[in-house]
């Protein structure tokens, strides 16, 4: 099992996408099966494969030589090509630790279920098969899946290199092949002034936590958690793993899929009365989700966007919802607001006795992942209705499914009764949150001059179509656990 006192983090030792986000234009999801008749050439494979994993410390190498390269963009005509960079992460499911007979507990129910059972109290809808709970997903993520490969790079043609070289590792596509493709997903970077936003057009992931000894310089307003609410086996992580477990962390991935027209199409038909019905139905876009599209948070700037600031890391997280009258009134933002729901803040943080002050540091992760999918049409647009799949990749890490992940959706973002101890019902997230009956989505305080008014959100923008939950081991661990000599 894990010592109480582990040596000193070593960054080498961390895969990359944990801490420090693998670099990347586009990314390739790969997800897999593993060959159950052969699993010894699996774990023998799986050793040369451990050599083109990516750490932390490289990738914060490689973000150095990113860096510099925009300082010659600056310096010299005409400007360099991209820096050819490529990252590969590897994560197991409980079913793929099982399958290479891994039979320790690593101490999290909710990874050892997976992400298929927990569906349903998750909200995502489906149907009842012979007493079983059926999501609504592809057909790939109601299978089994053992394993998840990452591969990044700065163009498509990168990544499809480096896939080749893993394929040829796995003898992909062979008759001796040792795992076998499921599903295979690529991301996209948006393109131009997009770069940077998710799909209904917010600047995203921006609110990570720093990370104790890691982030040494964490900027106004962001929260330093301990290593361990990300890493297993460190400061802050209360479960007793196995030792090998140590400087791992879970991986919690859901497949996205977002409306955008629809969404789009909701705001329109739904401006706040007040200002101009184009300015309304901005204003109320950025009310259902706590900050503006250039990532200026609402509860700074409650009535009109700053898009000078709202990008810049300085800015955008130095708020706390700690204005006199935010624990009361939803004059700012909405006790609702996706931002709100999902990091509450002062909201746990400066609830007074006997309730409170309630630390949200278990709550914490970090989020990855990258979008998918193309623009919105112009057909779409006029039309109202998505065409094309498009969404999020989400990946979220974290050193307990249970306390993190899990918890903010089902205890925060379903929960219409959080925030708690409001003057009024906050109702659902209105981005990520789902309802688990046959009754409607509603949230208050949208329009800040009717704040017991509730607005009937009519649809779910965002439709879970797949998902899993697997564990990202150390680089140490992929040598002397997972993989065979």
């Amino acid at each position: 099992m894990t010592t109480p006192s582990p040596a000193p983090l070593d960054l080498n030792n961390v895969q990359g996408d944990i801490l420090a986000g693998l670099p990347k234009k586009t990314q390739t999801y790969f997800f897999f099966q593993i060959d159950h008749c052969r699993v010894p050439e699996f774990r023998k494979q799986l050793a040369h494969l451990v050599p083109l994993i990516t750490s932390t410390a490289q990738v914060q190498d490689d973000l150095q030589k990113i860096d510099n390269n925009k300082k010659s963009v600056a310096e010299y005509k005409p400007a360099p090509p991209l820096l050819k960079l490529s990252g590969v992460n590897i994560a197991f499911s409980q079913k793929g630790l099982t399958a290479l007979g891994i039979k320790d507990d690593i101490g999290d129910k909710a990874f050892a279920a997976g992400m298929l059972a927990d569906a349903q109290d998750l909200g995502d809808k489906g149907s009842t098969v012979s007493n079983n709970f059926v999501p609504d997903w592809v057909p790939a993520f109601k299978q089994e899946i053992d394993g998840l490969i990452l591969v990044s790079g700065e163009s498509h043609l990168t990544v499809e290199e480096k896939l080749l070289e893993i394929e040829r590792i796995f003898q992909i596509g062979t008759f001796n092949a040792s795992i076998h493709k499921m599903i295979s997903i690529v991301g996209d970077v948006r393109p131009g002034k997009e770069k940077g936003h998710e799909h209904f057009g917010f600047l995203d992931g921006i609110s990570h936590p720093a990370v104790k000894d890691v982030d040494k310089t964490p900027n106004p307003g962001q929260e330093t958690v301990r290593q361990g609410i990300i890493l297993l086996g460190r400061e802050g992580d209360a479960v007793t793993r196995p030792s090998w477990a140590l400087d791992g962390s879970f991986l919690s991935f859901r497949y996205l899929f977002q409306l955008v027209p629809e969404f789009n199409r909701f705001l329109q038909q739904n401006p706040i009365p007040g200002p101009t019905p184009d300015q309304g139905s901005e204003l109320l876009g950025a009310r259902l989700v706590g900050r503006w599209k250039s990532g200026a948070p609402v509860d700074v700037n409650p009535v009109k966007d700053d898009p000078i600031r709202g990008p810049d890391p300085k800015f955008n997280n130095d708020f706390r919802y700690a204005f006199p009258d935010d624990a009361k009134t939803q004059d700012r933002c909405p006790f609702a607001a996706h931002t709100r729901k999902t990091n509450p803040r002062a909201d746990l943080e400066d609830l007074p006795p006997p309730i409170g002050p309630v630390s949200t540091e278990s709550r914490r992760i970090i989020r990855r992942g990258i979008q998918f999918g193309p623009e919105v049409s112009a057909a779409e647009a006029a039309g109202h209705k998505t065409v094309q799949g498009r969404g999020l990749l989400f990946a979220g890490y974290s050193s307990n499914i249970e306390n993190g992940f899990q918890f903010i959706q089902h205890s925060w973002a379903n929960n219409t009764g959080f925030p708690i101890e409001k003057p009024v019902t906050p109702g659902f997230d209105p981005i990520i949150g789902q309802t688990t009956t046959a009754g409607p989505r509603t949230m208050s305080g949208t329009n800040p001059k009717s704040q017991g008014t509730e607005l009937d959100l009519a649809a779910e923008w965002v439709v879970p179509k797949g998902g899993e939950y697997f564990f990202t081991p150390s680089i140490k661990a992929l040598k002397g656990t997972f993989a065979a000599a």
